[in-house]
């Protein structure tokens, strides 16, 4: 596989496993992650947070299961944001739901698991086309993943993002009569879910993009405006670690482009 393109502010993040675990709390406030005990789970983490994502991929795969979770985070992130390769990026996000799958089966109460699962089957629905996803019975799988996520951890303001975005994109696709019907999307729910996420996590870059673009998914110019307003607040945001950059960075390229 060809070399992954370095996140260019690591300098700007250096976490080293003690104080990624003295932050933990903060750091995952968005996915509800425990804390791990295996050392090297915790380095992987380390490397997540500090923007090393291919290393944090092979080093939370060494650990095992205890690892997978931070693994699959890395590559996610950095599938989304980084990788400039759309075949690249559409095969590291079958391989980030696969390895997800597996740990469903094999640790059915972790959450993350089932979260990853949905987080990467939706990459690579928009990376397809969302139509073409729900084609393929992608959408049913995702929802389901999700919804099994808030099951675990009612409070993985991640998951509800990520499910208010699912509700608005089938509306948005195939609109509001099919997508209740087919797939039970529904513009309040998904509303409803983005809401419960800023209340979560006021502070969410990503969870004010994702808001904004539903917004105007399912309720075109008219909500232009709330929509800027959101991403405004999302570019001014303090990102803690490399993800988060990544978020505000998205945040204002839309903005500059607009």
């Amino acid at each position: 596989m060809a070399a992954w393109t370095a996140f260019p502010q690591t300098s700007d993040f250096p976490f080293t496993a003690a104080s990624v675990k003295k932050h933990w709390a903060q750091l995952h406030a968005g996915d509800c992650e425990p804390c791990p005990s295996d050392k090297k789970a915790l380095e992987a983490w380390a490397l997540f947070h500090s923007g090393q994502f291919e290393q944090a991929t092979a080093t939370g795969l060494a650990a095992g299961n205890a690892g997978v979770v931070a693994a699959n985070k890395a590559q996610a992130i950095y599938a989304t944001y980084l990788e400039p390769k759309e075949k690249v990026r559409l095969e590291m996000f079958q391989a980030i739901a696969e390895r997800a799958q597996a740990l469903t089966e094999s640790e059915p109460g972790n959450a993350n698991a089932w979260y990853q699962v949905a987080y990467a089957l939706g990459r690579y629905s928009q990376g397809i086309s969302v139509a073409k996803a729900l084609a393929q019975g992608l959408g049913q799988k995702i929802k389901q993943a999700l919804e099994q996520t808030l099951a675990l951890a009612p409070d993985h303001a991640e998951a509800h993002i990520a499910l208010g975005a699912f509700h608005a994109e089938v509306i948005d696709k195939v609109g509001a009569l099919i997508g209740g019907m087919t797939y039970g999307a529904k513009k309040d729910l998904g509303l409803k879910h983005f809401k419960e996420a800023l209340r979560l996590r006021p502070d969410s870059a990503i969870a004010k993009i994702e808001y904004a673009n539903a917004l105007v998914m399912l309720d075109g110019d008219k909500k232009m405006k709330e929509a800027t307003a959101l991403y405004e607040q999302a570019a001014a945001s303090v990102p803690q670690d490399a993800m988060e950059f990544l978020d505000v960075e998205l945040a204002r390229a839309e903005l500059s482009d607009d």
